[in-house]
C-alpha cells in the first residue's frame, strides 16, 4: 500500500532523510522508532505531501504523491499527532466533523458516523460538546483518532500519538488502538520513541538514526541479529531484559 523508495530530504544544511526505503503492506502496522531528529516525522510529512523529497519517490497504492495528486490522496489518509492536534475553538464534535462538512456530507450522515466512531473509541457522549481545554489528554487523543477515521481512510499515520499521556491512560489506549486496527483492517504507520509500544503495535519496527533506516524487523529479529552497534545500545537503553549480547552484533 505504501512505498518509500530511496527518499532523501534536506532542509538547508540539515540532511533530514538519507536514501530511505520502506514498504508497508495492506493491513500491516509498521513502527518508526529512533531518537528525536532521526527523521521519523519527516517521513510522515513526505507521505502526506506536506514536504516533497529532493530525491526518490513516495507512492500510495502505486500512485506517486506529488502536487497534482496530493489533495485526492490525503482524503484516503488519517493523520494524528501528539495531543490530537485539535482546534481549540471547536468542540470535539466540531473537530471530528470538520472535513466531512468541507466535503458536503449532510448533518445526519455526519452524526451517524461520529456516533459509530465515538462508540468504537469508548468516548463518553458528553465529551462531544466539550472544547479541547476541558478534556483530558486521553479524551483529546480519542477525539483526534475519531477525526482521523471520519472519512474511513485506508492508511492511518500516527505521530507520537500517546507520548504525552500518563502510563495508565497510555496502556488503555494502546490496547484499544490495537483492537481497532485489527477490527477495521487499517494499514498503519506509527512514529514512537517507545520500544515496548513499537513491539506491541508493530508487525515490523524500523529503527532510524540520523535520517537513515538502520534496520527493519520484529523486536525478536532486532534483538537476535542487530545490524549495528547502535541497535544494541538503543534496545539496551529501553529494554535491558532482551538486549542483545555484544557478540551478537554483526
Amino acid at each position: 500500500m505504501l512505498e518509500i523508495d530511496a527518499v532523501s530530504k534536506r532542509f538547508g544544511a540539515l540532511e533530514a532523510l538519507r536514501n530511505v526505503s520502506l514498504c508497508v503492506e495492506s493491513g500491516q502496522t509498521g513502527c518508526l522508532i529512533g531518537e528525536s531528529g532521526s527523521g521519523k516525522s519527516t517521513i510522515l510529512r513526505c507521505i502526506t505531501g506536506l514536504v516533497y523529497p529532493d530525491r526518490g519517490a513516495v507512492k500510495f497504492e502505486g500512485a506517486p504523491i506529488e502536487p497534482k495528486s496530493v489533495q485526492a490522496l490525503r482524503l484516503r489518509m488519517g493523520y494524528v499527532i501528539q495531543e490530537g492536534g485539535l482546534f481549540p475553538h471547536l468542540t470535539a464534535y466540531g473537530n471530528a466533523a470538520l472535513m466531512a462538512k468541507h466535503l458536503g456530507w449532510d448533518d445526519a450522515r455526519i452524526k451517524r458516523r461520529i456516533e459509530e466512531l465515538r462508540t468504537l473509541m469508548r468516548l463518553p457522549e458528553a465529551t462531544l460538546e466539550r472544547y479541547p481545554r476541558l478534556m483530558s489528554g486521553g479524551q483529546r487523543q480519542r477525539v483526534g483518532l475519531i477525526r482521523a477515521l471520519m472519512l474511513d481512510p485506508e492508511l492511518l499515520l500516527l505521530d507520537e500519538p500517546l507520548g504525552a499521556l500518563d502510563p495508565i491512560t497510555r496502556s488503555e489506549l494502546q490496547t484499544d488502538l490495537k483492537a481497532i486496527f485489527s477490527e477495521l483492517k487499517k494499514t498503519v504507520l506509527v512514529v514512537t520513541h517507545d520500544l515496548s509500544e513499537a513491539a506491541f503495535f508493530g508487525d515490523f519496527i524500523a529503527v532510524m538514526r540520523e535520517g537513515r533506516v538502520l534496520q527493519q524487523g520484529t523486536l525478536d529479529e532486532l534483538t537476535r541479529a542487530p545490524a549495528d552497534e547502535y541497535i544494541t545500545r538503543f534496545i539496551q537503553s529501553q529494554h535491558p531484559a532482551v538486549a542483545p549480547r555484544p557478540e551478537q552484533v554483526s
